[in-house]
């Protein structure tokens, strides 16, 4: 957990002092994946619990409960994400354990229910109850419904305080109960300085990749390698059947979502280039996409914009990886053939 807010959610957070003066029961921010939203709003829970909170809203970092907070054992705060954001060989009550099979990418429902009894005690030192919540397009369809529930029945003195890449992928239904506050990309040159500051290498680079999110750039950066993802662009720029095939057996081990994530911005480039000559995520690939332009028809684009799009509700749970990769690669081919 950071020990304060990134640079780029200074206007935010000054907008969320706002929003605090008469709290709801449950905030929902929402924005893109890979600028600090997580980390955002466990600031804001702490701040929340303080017990001298600053002037501008930050937590004192100094009372009982911050230092509860700080040591993640805070009585009157519960986290829910899925198993797979926890620590590599931690059990969920901090002992280790050795991993029987791959964690879970959802929220479940057992999860959602074990706040019954936390909901059900009096605060430890008088002052609200906090349950994060994120990411939550990871809610499975019970875990869903029992979160339903609570929010429509709120209990006192309970905030939610919940986080999301995709309001489209979460219930109508729990929208509907949620204030709505946005967290929105940091301009290019503001996310820039952040990463040259931290010694990224090539930080325009990673950041467009990254669709402008500075976290995710981070940490792609990190890794040192861009080798997945070139082997995508690779087969986009020369789209075959038979190379479609062989893409898909390559990458089915990659992470779906960052596939489908590379192909959107990929078209959304092809797209431009078509329509105005410019390149915005991926300028190493300059020549490849406006050779591809040049041969290509607007409503293929269109066509594939739209099924890559339609393919990103499912990519968390497909029934087979090496398919689904198939199906969208195969789909780009006929659309650019």
């Amino acid at each position: 957990m950071t020990e304060a807010i990134y640079p780029w959610q200074e206007s935010a957070w000054a907008q969320l002092q706002q929003v605090r003066q008469r709290l709801p029961h449950a905030v929902l921010f929402h924005g893109p994946a890979g600028i600090g939203k997580a980390d955002f709003i466990e600031h804001f829970a702490q701040a929340l619990l303080c017990e001298n909170v600053r002037p501008d809203g930050h937590a004192c970092n100094a009372c009982a409960s911050c230092g509860w907070f700080s040591q993640q054992s805070h009585p009157d705060y519960r986290r829910i994400r899925p198993e797979a954001f926890e620590d590599e060989g931690e059990g969920d009550d901090g002992e280790d354990k050795k991993k029987t099979k791959t964690p879970s990418k959802e929220i479940k429902i057992e999860q959602v229910r074990a706040l019954a009894d936390f909901m059900n005690i009096s605060t430890h030192r008088r002052g609200l109850r906090v349950v994060v919540l994120y990411p939550a397009e990871a809610l499975n369809m019970p875990a869903s419904n029992a979160l339903l529930k609570t929010l429509e029945e709120p209990p006192p003195g309970t905030v939610f305080l919940l986080s999301s890449n995709s309001l489209d992928r979460l219930l109508p239904t729990i929208l509907s109960r949620c204030r709505k506050f946005t967290l929105s990309l940091p301009a290019h040159d503001e996310a820039l300085a952040w990463l040259s500051a931290k010694g990224v290498q090539d930080a325009d680079g990673w950041l467009r990749e990254q669709g402008g999110a500075p976290l995710a750039a981070l940490a792609q950066s990190e890794t040192g390698s861009r080798e997945e993802m070139d082997m995508l662009l690779q087969y986009l720029a020369h789209p075959s059947v038979e190379s479609a095939l062989k893409t898909a057996d390559k990458m089915q081990k990659v992470p779906l979502s960052a596939i489908v994530s590379w192909q959107q911005r990929w078209l959304y480039d092809l797209f431009s280039v078509k329509l105005t000559g410019q390149v915005r995520y991926y300028p190493r690939y300059q020549r490849e996409l406006k050779g591809l332009a040049d041969r290509v028809a607007v409503p293929g684009v269109l066509a594939a914009i739209k099924g890559t799009a339609e393919r990103r509700a499912t990519s968390d749970h497909p029934l087979s990886p090496k398919l689904f990769i198939e199906d969208m690669l195969l789909d780009y081919t006929a659309c650019c053939a």
